[in-house]
């Protein structure tokens, strides 16, 4: 499946709040019931996200002549995936990203994440950075294998800590938690 992405736009901002809602239900199985319940974000954050240039939908576009898997993709909702976030310290830092249960396994979420790398590389920032449950096998685990690693605290900058200190207070810390980062290549014409 090859996704297209684009940028959110309002009306669909309650969609992205579907989108967040089916994509908790696995850590079920993780005895994480917590975050399964948790309120997706409110439509008020998700607008600021969207205003602000940094929020992005995957969405399939069904066409049968475009699919070479048995799966009948006209099944699946249009927007499939969102990606939120904004420019911490230097570097493009993910608060959101989330994929519906019917588009899992797709490599959608991979999908926005080098589209957001490329806005991100456009915009002179030096790379990603995210915040997620280490032992999640489709949080940190999932994140290495596409090029991040997890960051030792004294890695963190001001703004990452800023991030992990709300998440704490907020009680995500029940579970362990890492900031992760990828570096942003150099285009061919970027200077060294």
């Amino acid at each position: 499946m090859r996704p297209q992405i684009r940028p959110a736009v309002a009306a669909e901002l309650p969609r992205l709040q579907d989108i967040e809602r089916s994509a908790g239900e696995p850590f079920r199985a993780l005895g994480m019931p917590e975050i399964a319940d948790d309120d997706p974000p409110g439509l008020d954050l998700l607008e600021r996200y969207r205003a602000a240039g940094h929020a992005w939908v995957a969405e399939h576009k069904a066409d049968t002549a475009d699919s070479t898997d048995a799966t009948d993709m006209t099944q699946l909702p249009v927007v499939l995936a969102y990606l939120v976030g904004e420019p911490v310290d230097g570097a493009f830092h993910i608060e959101q990203i989330s994929v519906h249960q019917s588009a899992a396994h797709r490599r959608v979420g991979q999908a926005l994440i080098a589209y957001v790398a490329d806005r991100a590389r456009d915009q002179g920032l030096a790379g990603l950075t995210l915040t997620t449950f280490h032992e999640v096998p489709w949080n940190a685990p999932y994140y290495e294998r596409i090029g991040f690693r997890i960051l030792d605290e004294s890695e963190l900058t001001p703004g990452l800590r800023k991030i992990r200190a709300a998440e704490a207070e907020y009680g995500l810390d029940r579970w362990p938690r890492v900031c992760m980062r990828r570096e942003l290549p150099h285009t061919a014409g970027d200077p060294d």
